[in-house]
């Protein structure tokens, strides 16, 4: 149902509440109802989660440092969360929509999403965080445009697309669930969907000589994908909110979670053009295709469709390597993106971080340094919030893997505010890994084959790597990362394996200071929903 005059009053009272706390910049306001409804994007008919009606759900337009207000009706029979992939939530972890630090919207309830896309600039995606919800949809585009006057390092494009990627199951997502919910593994996906549709189903116009903008998100949930466009290079812009070395690429591996910004031009002879998106290092590999139409089209897509690199490992890593940060560049502010030389400052700790899988119980689980990660009965956030014990214990996972059996825990990593971070995810498998951390950008410094060591740090680029809040890890090899942990907050990290993370392949680091400054972290939201053992407590008064 659409909002009603209360509601939206509602959210009007809440945006003007929290002014005080967040910077006088444009609010944007966004009323959105979650339904389910009949999708059919393999040819059967499934149950797709809607919002406002649409599949996938509305793109949010933002410029650097707008404030987002967002209220979500939950019309579904089930409690539902958003989460912003990407988005920072700069001293404010409460509205990052996973459990551990967000209640669920309990069905024909809303609940309003306040924040602020502090220092941002860049493409993300949103998705549903609870369930298995990723696998019906509801998720959409984030575009953050940088504010004016900021030199951005590319003429502006004749339009700019959201282009959302992703591996697709027929079954339903309760199904799939249920599958999960009784220890079994997930089959391979059935297919492969560009905005939600499937071969040929997305269409991109375009003028002959015309550059566009393509903003690529893999939205799916296990497989890294292939991205070509017959007969057209592709210029790499940006990753994730960094603007990059603007490299030309015939093709572009996109891991599960990742966004990558292309610019295309359409100098091509006027005709229809493949776009093509295949899975990457399986065995049996999926393809689908959308069409790039030009304006002045003289016939339709033709010809044999491109191939793409299939199990090619080092071709996959010899790419990865040369994403590199443009230097010159400005980012979300008026200076450019290598002023911070995060190259020169010592780290204060190392992580290390392997995921494993295995029985526990009889039933598949899935862990990182053994622990596989059982939800609490009540946010870890709220629980630290109202210093209710017995929710979680800071040290139940460790910070380096031992090699023992797996074993469910709350898993929560304690970390020092302002420390200066070294992350490495190292994975044992052969298959490729994806992580992510919310809260924050990381510099990918260094990633290789075999073990890692202290002397792999030699080999690291302290110079110019991408930020990224999203990273993959080849198989039997390493990915190292730096993080400055400035961002107060409880922030999941988390395998965009979705099947691996339902199953306990996830787990939250707290950056935590006992300090009430709102330097350092703005206080529990008013409209803050409260359950578990927080239910019955209060926030703070209107």
């Amino acid at each position: 149902m659409p909002l009603d005059s209360t509601l939206a009053a509602a959210a009007l009272s809440i945006a003007l509440l929290c002014s005080a706390v967040v910077a006088e910049n444009p609010y944007r306001f966004f009323n959105w109802n979650v339904t389910y409804g009949n999708i059919y994007p393999l040819g059967v008919r499934q149950q797709g989660i809607l919002i406002n009606g649409q599949f996938p759900g509305p793109d949010i337009h933002a410029v650097t440092n707008d404030n987002l207000i967002i209220n979500v009706f939950n019309s579904l029979d089930e409690p539902f969360l958003l989460s912003w992939s990407g988005l920072q939530q700069r001293r404010n972890s409460y509205q990052d929509g996973v459990y551990g630090t967000t209640c669920p919207i309990p069905p024909g309830k809303n609940f309003t999403y306040i924040m602020q896309v502090k220092d941002q600039i860049g493409s993300f995606y949103y998705f549903p965080s609870l369930a298995f919800h990723k696998a019906a949809g509801g998720f959409g585009g984030i575009r953050i445009l940088s504010r004016p006057r900021i030199p951005v390092p590319f003429p502006d494009p004749a339009e700019d697309y959201t282009v959302l990627i992703g591996d697709w199951y027929k079954a339903n997502h309760t199904t799939l669930k249920a599958h999960l919910d009784r220890g079994k593994k997930l089959k391979f996906p059935d297919g492969i969907l560009i905005n939600g549709r499937g071969p040929n189903g997305a269409s991109f116009n375009v003028e002959q000589g015309k550059t566009y903008r393509l903003r690529i998100s893999n939205v799916g949930l296990m497989n890294s994908l292939n991205f070509r466009i017959q007969g057209h290079k592709m210029v790499l812009v940006e990753v994730e909110g960094t603007h990059t070395l603007q490299t030309k690429y015939s093709s572009l591996d996109v891991h599960v979670g990742q966004s990558y910004s292309v610019l295309v031009t359409a100098d091509q002879p006027a005709q229809d053009y493949y776009i093509v998106v295949s899975t990457r290092f399986s065995s049996h590999v999926l393809t689908t295709t959308g069409v790039l139409h030009y304006s002045n089209s003289a016939g339709p897509v033709s010809g044999q469709i491109p191939g793409g690199p299939t199990i090619q490992i080092d071709w996959s890593l010899n790419q990865a390597r040369s994403i590199r940060t443009n230097l010159t560049a400005s980012g979300p502010r008026p200076n450019p993106q290598g002023s911070y030389h995060y190259g020169l400052i010592n780290t204060t700790r190392t992580i290390r971080l392997a995921g494993s899988a295995g029985q526990v119980n009889g039933k598949q689980r899935y862990a990182v340094n053994s622990v596989s990660f059982v939800p609490p009965d009540t946010p870890m956030k709220l629980a630290d919030f109202f210093k209710i014990g017995g929710v979680f214990r800071v040290g139940s996972i460790s910070d380096k893997p031992y090699g023992g059996g797996i074993y469910l825990d709350t898993a929560v990593m304690g970390t020092d505010y302002r420390g200066f971070v070294e992350i490495v995810f190292e994975n044992y498998d052969n298959i490729v890994q994806s992580w992510h951390l919310d809260g924050y950008s990381f510099f990918v410094v260094g990633m290789d084959g075999g073990k890692w060591t202290a002397a792999s740090r030699n080999s690291y680029n302290l110079r110019d790597a991408v930020a990224r809040c999203t990273t993959q890890v080849y198989p039997y090899s390493w990915t190292a990362v730096y993080v400055a942990l400035d961002n107060v907050g409880m922030w999941h990290v988390r395998s965009e394996f979705w099947a691996h993370q339902y199953l306990g392949q996830q787990f939250y680091l707290r950056v935590y200071t006992d300090s009430t400054s709102l330097r350092d972290e703005f206080p529990i939201p008013k409209n803050a929903l409260l359950c578990g053992r927080a239910s019955g407590h209060h926030t703070r008064p209107f």
